[in-house]
């Protein structure tokens, strides 16, 4: 954390001092961000050259621009564009810092989600007095980013990495490493979002964690990444650092993990700008685990497939959706991430384990009322598919996700925002309990 401190002091401190006050203004829809000059080309003496040379810094500015338009990601839980960028001369590098404070209160009735996020699966069954109502108040999904182009002999080179406030448990406020990668010729290396996840297939939400049947979550990894046929096909593929979540009993044993996941999907887009588009996704995972009875070492075959989307019907209306299915992916199903679902003990034979089926579904609309103002609302549910029988009368059956917000922007960098959410959590035995929130926001972007 001190590391991390010093590191964004010295950088700020040292472009304040170098960075000459030439900035100017590009317009790109809204986006109009302020380009500071580290170096500039300079005019000479008698002023012979100086409109060549205040072209050639306006060139600079326009294409520094330029890059943080045509690397920006949108989709769920992305940074926004930075307000402010630093170049050298002739845009061979650039950077900039930037991120988000963003402040979320909820309160939940007629009982609760037992965590910061509105999650099903965390829903107490049974309820009891003290899982009614709660208070909460919650900062640590503020953002800092760090962005760099490097424009070279091989095309951009993109750094990116960005960090919250959820490194350690609740009400801490440690600093968290989000992405940390490194990008050129359609490959990234580091950690970002995984691969199985489709950034643009998920609606805007209040709550952090989104839809429960979406699979935003974190990789270390290599990807591939390649765009062709007029840029309406894109193909992906990538080896992740793998995450296994499983049950065990006295005769198997939790063993470190030797194979990657690998995820990989196909999208199509189409529309203006390619703002339309639908993906399939797939992904292989080999799950290493100790069979104590035996003294063997074994593994069991993970796999899901996936097909989402984001459709724009209509200039206001803009459709999300994705449907998951698969057998030991909880780390690729929002709701059943760290659950122990990825396998279990064979409920008719503990001497054998088994792979836990499970799937969901997700849809949601948004409606862009003006320029400032948008609705939406969708449902989400996921379950678990018990196999041979289910392990135990409380394990996680199914979850329900119902959400309805309103979003404003009060400005190009402040959004003000309130949202309603039900969700239900059945267990295997047919036990449930409802929660409800409602949630406020205000969000400040820099």
């Amino acid at each position: 954390m001190k590391t991390f401190r010093l590191l964004t002091a010295a950088l700020l401190l040292a472009t304040s001092a170098s960075a000459q006050r030439y900035s100017n203004q590009v317009q790109e829809g809204e986006y109009s961000p302020t380009v500071y000059l580290i170096s500039v080309h300079e005019t000479d003496p008698c002023g012979c050259g100086s409109r060549d040379a205040a072209a050639l810094n306006r060139a600079t500015v326009a294409n520094a621009t330029q890059d943080y338009i045509d690397t920006y990601r949108p989709g769920f839980q992305q940074v926004e564009k930075p307000q402010f960028v630093f170049a050298t001369k002739n845009n061979r590098f650039s950077f900039a810092v930037g991120g988000s404070v963003t402040l979320r209160a909820g309160y939940d009735f007629n009982g609760i989600s037992d965590n910061l996020d509105f999650v099903p699966y965390d829903i107490p069954v049974p309820g009891n007095y003290n899982t009614r109502q709660k208070l909460m108040m919650d900062a640590t999904t503020s953002r800092v980013f760090l962005k760099a182009v490097t424009n070279t002999g091989i095309g951009r080179v993109l750094v990116f990495f960005d960090a919250d406030f959820r490194g350690g448990r609740e009400g801490s406020y440690t600093p968290r490493v989000r992405s940390a990668y490194v990008s050129a010729k359609g490959f990234t290396l580091g950690r970002d979002v995984t691969t199985f996840c489709d950034l643009q297939a998920a609606p805007t939400t209040i709550d952090y964690q989104g839809p429960n049947a979406y699979n935003f979550n974190f990789a270390t990894m290599i990807r591939y990444e390649v765009t062709f046929a007029r840029e309406r096909l894109t193909f992906g593929v990538a080896a992740e650092m793998p995450h296994v979540s499983a049950t065990y009993n006295d005769n198997f044993a939790s063993l470190r993990q030797r194979v990657p996941d690998f995820p990989a999907y196909l999208q199509l887009a189409w529309g203006n700008n390619r703002e339309s588009h639908i993906r399939a996704t797939g992904v292989v995972r080999n799950m290493y685990l100790h069979n104590a009875r035996t003294g063997n070492n074994t593994s069991l075959l993970g796999w899901g497939v996936q097909l989402s989307g984001r459709i724009k019907v209509a200039r206001p209306v803009v459709l999300f959706m994705n449907g998951v299915y698969g057998k030991g992916i909880t780390p690729y199903i929002q709701d059943l991430t760290g659950s122990g679902l990825d396998f279990t003990p064979d409920p008719q034979n503990p001497e054998r384990i088994q792979t836990t089926p499970m799937w969901g579904w997700q849809a949601a609309a948004q409606i862009n009322l003006t320029s400032k103002v948008f609705l939406s609302g969708g449902y989400s549910m996921v379950r678990v598919e018990h196999k041979h029988g289910f392990y135990a009368d409380n394990e996680y059956r199914q979850g329900q996700y119902i959400f309805g917000n309103v979003f404003y922007k009060v400005s190009s960098r402040c959004r003000l925002a309130a949202e309603y959410l039900y969700g239900r959590r059945y267990d295997m035995n047919s036990a449930r309990n409802n929660a409800n929130r409602v949630n406020v926001m205000v969000q400040y972007n820099f």
